[in-house]
C-alpha cells in the first residue's frame, strides 16, 4: 500500500464567512449560473414584495430592466425595517437582510403569517451575486439609502437621505448581476420574466405587477398584470384555447388555523388528464404533494357518489377511476401555510400532512354542493367521465394486445430500435431520429456502447387531439413507449427508464421543427416526469457547411455563420445549406451532432408548468386563431427558426 504525503489537519478546514459561501458555490443557492439562476435573482427580490402583498401591505410591484441591463424592483409595502437589529448591534435590520444568509421576517415572529420565500435564502443571495446593489427604503416619512458592491461589500451604510415622496412607503432594490459569476451572460429575457409575473398576479388576487424593459434593443412594451378574479382568471387563461364544457369556472376556499386553500376548476372537451396545477405560498409545486393528493382523493369520491346518486352509474357498473374524471379538467390549487415543507428532487413537492386533510375536507364539501347547485354542468362532467372510462377500457385492450405482442417478440422492444450494449441507464442515450435514412447514418455513426437509435417514420400522432385508445393504436407511439420502457400516463415510472438522455434528432428545417414539437407534446403529456427531471434533449445538427483549405466546416445556424464571417472576413467559399440529416455520412454526423466532445444538446426544461400547459394547448390544439395569435406575438423572440 502506497503512503500519501498529503496532510489533513485543522488548518485545512475552511470556514466561509457570510456571503463568501454563496459566491464560492452559487449553484447551491440559485440552482445554476446559467439563465435559470440569473432570472432567479429577479424572482428572489420580487418574492419579497409578493410576501408583503400576501400579508396585506402591498398592492403594486413594478419591475424595470434598466437601460444598462440592471434590474429594479419597486413595491409599495411597509418598507424593510431600518431600526437596529438585536443580534447585530452595528447593523440595521435592513443591512442584516441584505448581508446575512437566512435573515428575514419569515422565520417565526409576527412579521408574516405565510411567505413564499421560506425555502429560498433571501435577498442576501442577490447581493452576493451582484456587482452592485442599491436599496431605497421609504418608511416613517423618511427615505433611506444604502449600497453594496463586489458581491455584498458595504459601499454606503444605511442612512436617511430626505423625506419619502408623498409620504409613500415601500422598498426599491436595484441590482446588476456579476458577469464573473454569470459567465454565460447577464441579459435578462423579458418573456421568461413575464411568464413568472403573470402567474404571480393570478395567484395574488388584485395585486398589480408591471414590467418595463428599457434596454435599447427591446421589443417588449410596458406590460401590466392584475386579476380581480385571481385563480378563477388563471383557469380561464389556461383554458383560453380549449373548448370549455361549461362557461362558469367553479371556485371554493377554506381555512383553518394557519392554513388556507383556494381551488378553481373547469372541464374542457380535451383529453389531457394532467391539468391540475398546484401552488404553495405562491411557489409552483410541479411534483404535487399532499394538497394535490387531498384534492384528487376527494374529487374521485365526490364524482362517483354523484354519478350513482343521479343514475349515471348503475349498481353493477364499476366506479369511475381518477384518470377518467380528470380528463379535460383544468384545476388550480393554491394553498398558504405558515411552514411549508418542500420535498422531491426539485423541491417541488409539498410534504405537509395537515394540508391534505384541509384540502380533502374542503373539496368533499364544496364540490358536492357545486354539483348540486349546477346540475347541467354536473351532467356534462359525468358524461365526459363515462366516455373517458369507455376509452380507457378500449385502451386497456390495445395495451394488452401490445404487451402480448411484445412477449411473443421476446425482448419486448420495438424491432426498429437499435439498442446500445450498456445496461446502465445513467450512461445510456436514446436518439429518436427523423426518417429511416438518417436513422441508418446514425446507427453507423453512434457509439454502440452508450447510444441507441430509434428511427421515427413521418410525423407521429398529435396526442393533444387524441384520446388514449387512438394513441395506443399508433405504431410510432407504441415504439416510443416500448423503447423508453417506463410506461406512460398515470402508470409512468421514472425509475424504470432505460435511458437517462432522450435526444430528439431531426432536420434543421420546418418539417424537423414540426416533428420535434409533436414528439415534445407526446413526452410532456404522457411522460411529464422525463421532462421535469431533465432527461429530454434536442440535438443541434448544422444548418450550413463550407470549406476552408479543403476542410469541410459545419455551422449550426445563421448566428454561427455570421460569427464565422466576422472572424474570417476574406472567406470566399460558398455556404451550402444542408437539406437534412440524410445528406451527412456517418463520420460527418458523428463529428457535427453526436460526438459528446463536440455536440450541442439543448436540455428541455419547464419552469412554469401551468403556462406550458396553455402553450401546448395553443400550439397543438384545435383553436386555429389562438395558435395564429401566439405565433405572431412570439415570432420576434424566436431564434434558430428556419424560414
Amino acid at each position: 500500500m502506497t503512503q500519501t504525503t498529503d496532510s489533513y489537519s485543522a488548518q485545512d478546514i475552511q470556514v466561509l464567512e457570510g456571503l463568501e459561501a454563496v459566491r464560492k458555490r452559487p449553484g447551491m443557492y440559485i440552482g445554476s449560473t446559467g439563465p435559470t439562476g440569473l432570472h432567479h435573482l429577479v424572482y428572489e427580490v420580487v418574492d419579497n414584495a409578493v410576501d408583503e402583498a400576501m400579508a396585506g401591505h402591498c398592492t403594486k410591484i413594478e419591475v424595470l430592466i434598466l437601460p444598462d441591463g440592471g434590474c429594479e424592483v419597486r413595491d409599495n409595502g411597509r418598507g424593510i425595517p431600518v431600526g437596529k437589529h438585536q443580534q447585530y448591534e452595528d447593523l440595521s435590520a435592513a443591512e442584516v437582510v441584505l448581508t446575512v444568509l437566512h435573515a428575514g421576517g419569515k422565520f417565526g415572529g409576527d412579521g408574516y403569517k405565510v411567505s413564499g420565500g421560506l425555502h429560498g435564502v433571501g435577498v442576501s443571495v442577490v447581493n452576493a451575486l451582484s456587482a452592485c446593489v442599491e436599496v431605497e427604503i421609504d418608511r416613517d416619512g423618511q427615505r433611506y439609502f444604502m449600497s453594496f458592491h463586489n458581491g455584498g461589500e458595504a459601499n454606503k451604510k444605511l442612512k436617511p437621505i430626505g423625506e419619502a415622496p408623498d409620504n409613500r412607503t415601500g422598498t426599491t432594490v436595484r441590482f446588476w448581476p456579476d458577469i464573473e459569476i454569470f459567465k454565460e451572460g447577464i441579459d435578462f429575457r423579458a418573456a421568461t420574466l413575464l411568464e413568472r409575473f403573470q402567474m404571480m398576479a393570478f395567484l395574488n388576487k388584485g395585486l398589480e405587477i408591471t414590467f418595463e424593459d428599457n434596454r435599447e434593443n427591446s421589443n417588449t412594451k410596458k406590460q401590466s398584470y392584475q386579476y380581480e378574479g385571481g385563480i378563477k382568471d388563471f383557469v380561464q387563461h389556461v383554458n383560453s384555447s380549449k373548448e370549455a364544457l361549461f362557461e362558469k369556472v367553479g371556485f371554493f376556499e377554506e381555512e383553518d388555523d394557519d392554513q388556507e386553500v383556494e381551488i378553481a376548476f373547469q372541464w374542457n372537451t380535451g383529453f389531457n388528464t394532467d391539468g391540475i396545477h398546484s401552488f404553495a405560498n405562491g411557489i409552483a409545486t410541479s411534483e404535487g404533494g399532499m394538497h394535490e393528493q387531498g384534492f384528487r382523493t376527494a374529487l374521485t369520491r365526490v364524482v362517483n357518489k354523484y354519478a350513482r346518486d343521479n343514475g349515471q352509474l348503475k349498481e353493477k357498473d364499476d366506479s369511475l377511476q381518477g384518470e377518467d374524471i380528470r380528463e379535460g379538467l383544468t384545476a388550480i390549487i393554491s394553498v398558504r401555510l405558515r411552514e411549508p415543507q418542500f420535498e422531491g428532487q426539485t423541491k417541488g413537492k409539498l410534504g405537509n400532512v395537515s394540508i391534505k386533510s384541509l384540502v380533502e375536507k374542503a373539496t368533499g364539501e364544496h364540490l358536492k354542493d357545486w354539483f348540486e347547485e349546477n346540475p347541467t354542468e354536473a351532467k356534462r362532467v359525468m358524461q365526459k367521465s363515462l366516455q373517458a372510462a369507455r376509452a380507457r377500457i378500449a385502451a386497456r385492450s390495445a395495451r394488452d394486445a401490445t404487451r402480448r405482442k411484445s412477449a411473443l417478440d421476446g425482448a419486448g422492444l420495438p424491432g426498429k430500435l437499435t439498442d446500445c450494449s450498456s445496461e446502465n441507464p445513467e450512461e445510456a442515450e436514446l436518439y429518436i431520429v427523423e426518417g429511416n435514412s438518417a436513422g441508418g447514418s446514425a446507427k453507423d455513426a453512434r457509439d454502440p456502447k452508450t447510444m441507441a437509435i430509434l428511427p421515427i417514420r413521418g410525423k407521429i400522432l398529435n396526442v393533444e387531439r387524441s384520446r388514449i385508445d387512438k394513441m395506443l393504436n399508433n405504431t410510432e407511439v407504441q415504439a416510443l413507449i416500448s423503447a423508453i420502457g417506463a410506461g406512460f400516463g398515470d402508470e409512468f415510472d421514472l425509475e424504470k427508464i432505460r435511458y437517462h438522455k432522450i435526444v430528439l434528432l431531426a432536420d434543421a428545417d420546418v418539417d424537423g421543427s414540426h416533428i420535434r414539437t409533436l414528439l415534445l407534446t407526446f413526452l410532456y403529456r404522457q411522460m411529464k416526469e422525463l421532462v421535469n427531471n431533465g432527461h429530454v434533449y434536442i440535438a443541434q445538427p448544422p444548418l450550413f457547411s463550407t470549406e476552408v483549405k479543403k476542410t469541410k466546416i459545419y455551422l449550426k445556424d445563421e448566428h454561427a455563420r455570421e460569427a464565422f464571417l466576422s472572424e474570417n472576413p476574406k472567406h470566399k467559399s460558398e455556404f451550402g445549406r444542408l437539406k437534412g440529416l440524410g445528406e451527412m455520412n456517418a463520420e460527418e454526423l458523428w463529428d457535427t451532432t453526436m460526438d459528446p466532445e463536440k455536440r450541442t444538446l439543448l436540455k428541455v426544461t419547464v419552469e412554469q408548468v401551468a403556462i406550458a400547459d396553455e402553450v401546448f394547448s395553443k400550439l397543438m390544439g384545435e383553436d386555429v386563431e389562438s395558435r395564429k395569435n401566439f405565433i405572431q406575438t412570439n415570432a420576434k423572440d424566436v431564434r434558430f427558426l428556419d424560414i
